[in-house]
């Protein structure tokens, strides 16, 4: 394994780490304070839509790279 694949693996489980911290922070802040469903839904669409933009980054420069 190269050093640069080594990078890139890092880089994105890293990231998917940081990804799945910030969603269980998200539960547990719609938890603790009793949101409710659609205010647990609001918190997830907000990160969501933060998350969907991430890969839709990744993908676009994988395809521009290309």
């Amino acid at each position: 394994m190269t050093f640069e694949q080594f990078e890139t693996v890092s880089l994105f489980l890293g990231i998917g780490g940081l990804i799945g911290f910030m969603l269980f922070i998200v539960w547990d802040l719609a938890k603790e304070s009793q949101a409710g469903r659609f205010g647990t839904f609001i918190l997830f669409l907000a990160l969501g839509l933060g998350l969907l933009g991430f890969l839709i980054k990744a993908v676009l420069v994988e395809v521009i790279e290309k």
